[in-house]
């Protein structure tokens, strides 16, 4: 059998943030919506351009409190061809950003960029 990644859903406390740190940010752009007022909750799907894949938000109306990303989830990741560049906007923005990184005994290859509710982004440097 052969399996698809579809999508990556992650609970957001403000969608309008989360919206415009994904697309200024990222670039990702909304796909669809689904919006459910009788059980108070709304699901937006975003992609990149090449639409094969989606990150899912889940808005649910008036949440109590920010949800705990826990200890099991690590990150999302991303590639861009200007990594250095890429870096310097998301720090122009006044997100969290990290300083650039390579695994042990690798020229730094990537960086983290944290999202409104705390996720973080793994900015990887596009390989050709």
């Amino acid at each position: 059998m052969n399996y698809k990644m579809l999508h990556t859903c992650i609970r957001v406390m403000d969608l309008e943030k989360s919206l415009k740190f994904y697309n200024e940010a990222l670039g990702l752009v909304e796909t669809r919506r689904k919006d459910f007022p009788e059980h108070e909750f709304t699901l937006v799907f975003l992609s990149d351009q090449s639409e094969q894949y989606e990150l899912e938000l889940t808005y649910n109306y008036n949440p109590d409190k920010p949800y705990e990303i826990g200890n099991g989830f690590s990150h999302i990741a991303v590639a861009v061809a200007d990594l250095e560049g890429s870096q310097k906007r998301h720090k122009e923005m006044g997100y969290k950003v990290t300083e650039l990184i390579g695994l042990p005994g690798e020229l730094p290859r990537y960086y983290f960029v944290t999202d409104p509710d705390g996720y973080d982004v793994e900015v990887i440097r596009a390989t050709k």
